[in-house]
């Protein structure tokens, strides 16, 4: 490595170490299969959800269409971080999975924001529910969200832009996980009140879970040390 290169890395800080900021691999194939199973999924979970009146059915769906939205921008961003350098870009565009990151984490509070509302809503006010519909819609749900989580399981780590993909479908695929064991419970006693319950439970984690994600994603778009770079090793490389 040349020290022209040297310099490019030092000045870009999110390009060196541990490559956050953009794909150590090309994961197309991971967004576009990623995106066809949900959105398929989330026009049937709407249907269902409405016609069983389960709550966490109909929150699992709304968390499903972020997925889709979360997995399209995190893909463009991947796109556009490929990009080589020009005149008016000179490190290129890989700051645009950074924001990609942070849109995801919004995205995901969001969705548990939405999933609070209709919850607490449905605790007020209790309706019936289909609960056999909700085990067999919510299981597929549980399978298309995990298998969609595995594609991104290789690069979590490496690019915060996959990390987000991948809390996104790993998220998902624990709300439809609650909603099987809401509605399995529901079954057996006939206790309403536990799917909007199950539902309130698991917006807590998933707000717990994305208040780091989006620490990073904020800390990075301000051009702090992204996490496992550790400046003073940097610095001993370049001299």
């Amino acid at each position: 490595m040349n020290r022209q290169n040297h310099d490019h890395e030092a000045g870009n800080p999110h390009t060196a170490g541990a490559g956050l900021a953009h794909a150590p691999k090309d994961f197309g194939a991971a967004f576009a299969i990623g995106i066809a199973l949900n959105l398929s999924f989330v026009g049937l979970e709407v249907v269902y959800g409405l016609l069983g009146h389960s709550v966490a059915l109909v929150a699992d769906a709304g968390h499903n269409l972020c997925d889709v939205l979360g997995l399209a921008m995190a893909w463009a961003a991947s796109l556009l971080a490929r990009r080589l350098p020009s005149e008016t870009h000179t490190y290129g565009l890989p700051r645009g999975t950074i924001l990609a990151a942070l849109a995801n984490a919004m995205l995901l509070l969001i969705a548990v924001g939405a999933i609070t509302v209709e919850g607490v809503r449905r605790l007020v006010e209790p309706t019936p529910v289909a609960s056999v519909t909700v085990i067999v819609v919510a299981a597929l749900g549980t399978v298309v969200n995990g298998v969609t989580a595995l594609l991104f399981l290789s690069g979590r780590n490496g690019d915060i832009n996959l990390r987000a993909a991948f809390l996104h479908m790993a998220y998902g695929a624990l709300v439809s996980l609650g909603a099987v064991v809401a509605g399995t419970v529901m079954w057996i006693t006939g206790w309403t009140r536990l799917d909007p319950l199950v539902s309130l439970a698991i917006a807590s984690v998933i707000l717990v879970g994305t208040w780091s994600l989006l620490r990073e994603a904020v800390g990075m778009s301000l051009d702090a040390v992204p996490t496992g770079v550790k400046p003073n090793e940097v610095s001993a490389f370049l001299t």
